[in-house]
C-alpha cells in the first residue's frame, strides 16, 4: 500500500500540472474557433493514435517492465508541453499543431494509463480495491478544485506560455516519485509458460471478456454509459462557454465545483470501502449522474450548474471505483493489462466516435434548430431558451436522459445484476 500511495501523491501532482494545461488549450481553442467541433476534433485526435497501439499495448505492458512503461508515457506527455510551451512563445501555434502533439501524446498516454492500472492489483491486497480506485478517482478530481481557478487566473496574464511551464515543474516531480519506488511485477513463470509470439496475444484480452458472458454484459453496459457521457461532456464545456459568451473564469468555476464534489465522495468512499455488492454501485451512481445531468442542462446560469455539477460529480468516484473493482477481481494479475487494453480500446473506440459526432451534431442541427424560427424551438424553447448554446443544452439533455436508462437497464437485467455471482 505504501508504494501506491508514493506513486499516486506524485502522479496527483503531475495531474495538476496537466489539468491546468488542458483548460488553458480549451480555452484557446474556442478563443480561435467558437466552434463545439474544434473542441471536439481536439480530443478525437488525442483518441484515434491511442485507439491504433491499444491492443499492441497491453501485450507489451504484460510482457515488460510497468515501472519503465509509466515513467515514458509521462516523459512523452513532458515534451509534448515542452512543444507546446515553444510554439506558443513565438507565436506560431496553430489548431493542427494540437492535434498532432495530442495524437502523440494519445499513444504514450494509453501505455502509460494501461501500466498503472495493471499495476494496482500486485501494489495493494484484494480487499482494498475500491479505496485504491477511489483515491485513483482523485487524480481525476483533486486536480479540478485548484487547475480550473489557477488556469483561468492566469491565462489572460501569462497565456499558454505561464501554465505550460507550470505543467513541466509538476512532472518533474510525478516522475521523481515513480523513479524511488519499486513497482511489483507479475510471477515470471506465469508471463512466459507456453506464451505466444506477440502477435497472436493482441486479441486475447477481446476473448477473455466475450468468453465471460456477464463481463461482457457489464461491458457493453459500460460503453453505453460513456458514450452518452462522453458526447455530453463536449456539449457541457461549449454550452458554458456559449451561454457566457466565452468567459473562462466561469468555466473554472463550474470545474473546480466538479472538483470538489469529487473529492468529497473519493474521500467518502475510502472511508466507507463502497458497498458490499460493486454492481450496485454502478447502477445507482449512472441513474443519480444522468438525472444531475438533465438538470444542469436545465440551467442557464451559475445558481443552476454549481449544485447540478456537484450532485453530479459526487457520484462518480462511487461508479468508476465500482467498476474497477468489479474488472480487478474478475481478471487475473498476468493478463491485466491485455484484458484492460481491451476495454480500453472499446471504451476509446465509442468515445472517440461520441466526440466526434457531438460537434457536427451542435453546430450542424441542434444550433439552428434551436434558434427563432427553427425547427425545435417551439418545442424546447421555453425550457432550454433560444440564444446561443440552447441546442447544445438539449443535446446534453439528450445525452443525459441516455445514462438514467443505462442504470435501469442494468437492473432489469439479471446477468448483469448478478455478476459479482457470476463465475461465467
Amino acid at each position: 500500500m505504501r508504494t501506491f500511495l508514493i506513486v499516486w501523491l506524485g502522479q496527483l501532482v503531475s495531474t495538476f500540472g496537466s489539468r491546468m494545461t488542458n483548460f488553458a488549450l480549451i480555452v484557446w481553442t474556442w478563443e480561435v474557433t467558437g466552434s463545439a467541433t474544434a473542441l471536439g476534433l481536439v480530443t478525437v485526435f488525442t483518441q484515434l493514435p491511442g485507439l491504433a497501439v491499444a491492443l499492441f499495448a497491453g501485450a507489451l505492458i504484460d510482457r515488460s517492465d510497468r515501472k519503465v512503461a509509466i515513467i515514458v508515457g509521462d516523459s512523452i506527455a513532458a515534451l509534448s508541453t515542452l512543444t507546446i510551451l515553444l510554439l506558443a512563445a513565438v507565436g506560431q501555434l496553430q489548431l493542427w499543431h494540437l492535434f498532432v502533439i495530442n495524437g502523440i501524446n494519445g499513444i504514450f498516454g494509453e501505455i502509460q494509463q494501461l501500466a498503472y492500472s495493471a499495476s494496482v492489483s500486485l501494489m495493494v491486497p484484494k480487499q482494498h480495491y475500491v479505496r485504491v480506485s477511489s483515491l485513483k478517482s482523485m487524480l481525476h478530481y483533486a486536480p479540478n478544485i485548484l487547475s480550473p481557478a489557477f488556469a483561468g487566473a492566469l491565462y489572460p496574464i501569462t497565456g499558454l506560455v505561464g501554465i505550460a511551464a507550470i505543467d513541466l515543474l509538476t512532472f518533474a516531480v510525478g516522475v521523481s516519485t515513480v523513479l524511488l519506488v519499486k513497482i511489483p511485477q507479475p510471477p515470471r513463470s506465469e508471463l512466459t509458460s507456453n506464451q505466444p509470439k506477440l502477435w497472436q496475444e493482441l486479441t486475447l484480452g477481446c476473448r477473455y471478456i466475450m468468453a465471460r458472458s456477464s463481463l461482457m454484459g457489464f461491458f457493453a453496459l459500460e460503453l453505453l454509459f460513456w458514450f452518452g457521457h462522453d458526447l455530453g461532456a463536449v456539449m457541457h464545456r461549449s454550452t458554458i462557454l456559449a451561454r457566457t459568451d466565452g468567459n473562462a473564469e466561469v468555466l473554472g468555476m463550474v470545474s473546480a465545483a466538479a472538483g470538489i464534489a469529487g473529492i468529497i465522495g473519493a474521500v467518502a468512499l475510502t472511508g466507507w470501502g463502497g458497498p458490499k455488492r460493486r454492481i450496485q454501485g454502478f447502477l445507482g451512481s449512472a441513474i443519480a449522474v444522468g438525472v444531475s445531468k438533465t438538470l444542469f442542462a436545465l440551467g442557464q446560469s451559475l445558481s443552476i450548474w454549481i449544485p447540478m455539477q456537484l450532485c453530479s460529480s459526487l457520484n462518480f468516484p462511487l461508479l468508476t471505483s465500482s467498476s474497477t473493482a468489479i474488472w480487478l477481481e474478475k481478471t487475473p494479475p498476468e493478463v491485466q493489462g491485455r484484458v484492460f487494453a481491451a476495454q480500453s480500446f472499446g471504451m476509446g473506440v465509442v468515445s472517440t466516435v461520441a466526440t466526434a459526432v457531438a460537434g457536427p451534431l451542435a453546430d450542424g442541427f441542434f444550433e439552428p434548430a434551436m434558434r427563432p424560427g427553427g425547427v425545435l424551438s417551439p418545442w424546447f424553447g421555453s425550457l432550454f431558451g433560444t440564444g446561443p448554446g440552447s441546442g447544445m443544452a438539449l443535446l446534453y439533455a439528450v445525452t443525459s436522459l441516455g445514462l438514467i436508462l443505462v442504470g435501469i437497464r442494468g437492473y432489469c437485467w439479471p446477468l448483469v445484476r448478478q455478476i459479482e455471482k457470476s463465475s461465467v
